[in-house]
């Protein structure tokens, strides 16, 4: 990153890179790019109309609320309106509920309440690349712990814990970006006996958890016995509703809720207020497991093209796996390829995606990338894959 003259850049962001998928959004607008690279939903699919009556009804019954300053926390309605869902698997109290302008948000505020500088966070390998930054941004030492098919491994994370004394330990359970892959129940039951054995904080991220497309939904590990009280859960509106309302949220429970809201009051004092009123007007009007069954059907089809279509031209030591719910699937191409190297190509061929890399904390394996399935149709992941072939030349 380049100084400005006259301005001195504080030491967080001095060695600040630009984040590779920022970088592919720059030309992933262009008509002639098909992406794989972000988690876009595909705008045909929102409920536009739905949206319409709320924020009419917000403006022409709520307009001086929604137009005017409001509390820290969240709005009353919005507020009842999570809790009432997230209470489906985790007994929630609206005053358990902190608004965020989207799930970043919350994982800066996270970051800003817990962590000082040296203070070491555990993450899966790899993890999300948005939760590495602002974590880092914090002045936090990001340890990898090893992982497989079924999320981090038990035995590994609690040698982490014993060697490092974490702050807290960054999970993404369901369908986990970037991998797609779940932890199932009995992973999840060793994870948080250990835990809660050690009294080890959870940072739970669940943005994709309704997105599921095969297979039993799973407990939140802030469900299991003795977890509730030391993790922090988040999601948001944007995967399943709409991302650009911007609405997200964290239940947590005792001192942090307090360190989370003066935090919000320094970031940015408060979410939309339209936005809020909005959302929880949707939520009370309208039904979103009708629709999450409606954009489920759709990614379904949509990751069995992409996942059937790359594994019928994939060489014998690549791979790719099959999520059973989100938004991503994970290919590993095997030693010798380098997924950013060739990046510049596909472009050039017509097509993006995310290289593997940037989601580890250390030792990245250059020979992944992460693809996303839901902004396109079948036919045009098809046309997707066709040009990803000739990139790497399949």
């Amino acid at each position: 990153m380049v100084n400005t003259p006259g301005f001195r850049l504080s030491a967080r962001f001095a060695d600040v890179k630009s984040s590779p998928v920022r970088d592919i959004q720059a030309v992933i607008g262009r008509d002639d790019i098909i992406t794989f690279a972000g988690g876009i939903p595909d705008a045909d699919l929102f409920e536009a109309d739905d949206f319409a009556a709320a924020f009419d009804y917000v403006l022409t019954h709520q307009a001086k609320r929604a137009l005017q300053y409001a509390s820290t926390p969240g709005e009353p309605e919005l507020r009842e309106q999570v809790a009432l869902r997230l209470a489906r698997q985790l007994p929630t109290h609206p005053d358990q509920i902190q608004v965020t302008s989207g799930s970043q948000e919350g994982l800066f505020l996270v970051g800003m309440a817990l962590l000082d500088a040296g203070d070491v966070v555990l993450v899966e390998q790899p993890t999300y690349l948005a939760a590495v930054q602002a974590f880092s941004l914090a002045g936090a030492r990001l340890v990898s712990v090893p992982s497989d098919e079924h999320g981090v491994l038990p035995d590994a994370l609690a040698a982490a814990i014993a060697e490092h004394d974490p702050k807290f330990v960054y999970l993404v359970p369901n369908f986990q970006n970037p991998t797609g892959r779940t932890m199932p129940l009995e992973r999840r039951r060793q994870v948080a006996e250990l835990l809660v054995q050690t009294g080890t904080p959870l940072l739970e991220d669940d943005p994709y958890g309704e997105l599921r497309f095969d297979g039993e939904p799973v407990p939140p590990l802030a469900s299991l016995p003795g977890m509730a009280g030391q993790t922090v859960i988040q999601n948001s509106a944007s995967k399943t509703m709409a991302p650009g309302v911007r609405i997200g949220w964290l239940r947590a429970e005792g001192d942090i809720l307090r360190a989370l809201e003066i935090g919000k009051q320094a970031v940015g004092l408060q979410t939309a207020v339209t936005d809020q009123l909005a959302v929880a007007r949707y939520l009370a009007t309208c039904d979103l497991d009708a629709h999450i069954v409606k954009v489920a059907a759709a990614y379904r089809e949509r990751r069995d093209a992409m996942v059937d279509g790359l594994r019928a031209i994939l060489p014998s030591q690549a791979s790719v796996n099959r999520p059973e719910g989100g938004m991503f699937l994970w290919a590993e191409l095997g030693e010798g390829v380098d997924t950013a190297a060739v990046l510049p190509r596909a472009l050039e061929c017509g097509v993006a995606y995310v290289p593997g890399w940037p989601f580890y904390a250390a030792d990245p394996d250059h020979s992944t990338m992460r693809l996303s399935y839901v902004t396109n149709t079948p036919a045009v992941i098809a046309t997707g894959i066709e040009r990803l072939a000739r990139a790497f030349g399949w």
